[in-house]
């Protein structure tokens, strides 16, 4: 009988480098968030594939930052976990950033036991020395990782990527049912998607200031029926969130309706509200009713 190779493949890195475009692409959904905002991703998403013989769980991690508040600091937990329950590390940087950002976490990569894949990504915005100059210098840094540039956006070298993922798997059976494509729920996918519009629809400190509950997801006949709550934190960020006579508020629902039904592949009637809550971000209760501590 042929052997099974699966494993759990973490996906780190600093914000903005392209960590979820990325994972996108591997799993062939779109599972994570994608914007230009720093700390679009602020939960663990794990999106699984799966071979005859294989099997990948992909996990997108939020981008390391230095924590200014407890949410953030329970994002950066989330990495930390990543970086202890990998089979494989795929750490991603860009041609952009400079390759000593966060040295504590290159210090990290250097230590783990685990093998380590350093994807440079977005090379579709620079040129061939820059990519072999970056490429020797990480090779320099981590000298046990492979190395693969990339680009995400264009699927540029995300099949190499596979196949270097796959070919590091440990032998063990697949985690998860073979038709399994992540272990988050539609719930989950409704509130990702209508935060994903408030990152697009709105500016400055407002994407950060907000989160989504789904309080309802009712299956009805041919449709689903959501009720979600926009959390702010201030009284002027509601009326922000709200807009004129609704119109903001009401040109973020119709946006999320629609992507939520491609998601779906069902039609969905959302209903959202907006609350003020000022502590959401510091208070442990709420973080944990929200997702965020154990």
């Amino acid at each position: 009988m042929s052997s099974h190779r699966s494993g759990f493949v973490n996906i780190i890195g600093n914000p903005n480098v392209g960590k979820s475009t990325l994972m996108n692409a591997l799993v062939g959904e779109k599972l994570c968030i994608v914007t230009a905002k720093a700390q679009t991703t602020r939960h663990r998403i794990m999106g699984i594939i799966n071979g005859e013989d294989w099997q990948i769980v992909f996990s997108d991690t939020p981008g390391i930052l230095k924590p200014g508040y407890r949410l953030q600091q329970n994002m950066l937990n989330f990495v930390d976990e990543a970086l202890g329950d990998a089979d494989v590390v795929v750490y991603v940087t860009d041609t952009v950033e400079k390759a000593d950002k966060n040295a504590e976490y290159i210090g990290k990569l250097q230590s783990l036991t685990c093998p380590v894949v350093i994807v440079i990504n977005k090379i579709d915005i620079s040129d061939q020395a820059q990519v072999e100059q970056l490429m020797a210098d990480w090779q320099e840094r981590v000298p046990s990782a492979v190395i693969i540039p990339a680009s995400a956006q264009e699927r540029f070298n995300t099949e190499k990527i596979l196949d270097t993922v796959k070919d590091l798997l440990p032998e063990c059976p697949p985690w998860y049912d073979k038709d399994t494509f992540t272990d988050r729920n539609l719930r989950f996918f409704a509130s990702e998607i209508i935060r994903e519009q408030i990152l697009l629809n709105y500016k400055e400190e407002i994407p950060y200031s907000c989160e989504v509950v789904v309080e309802s997801f009712k299956e009805g006949t041919g449709r689903y029926d959501i009720e979600a709550v926009i959390y702010v934190m201030r009284e002027s960020q509601k009326g922000i969130v709200i807009g004129k006579q609704g119109a903001a508020l009401k040109k973020v629902g119709t946006a999320a309706r629609i992507e939520m039904e491609d998601f779906f592949q069902k039609k969905v009637f959302l209903s959202l509200f907006v609350k003020v809550d000022p502590d959401w971000r510091e208070s442990r209760k709420e973080l944990r009713k929200f997702g965020y501590e154990q």
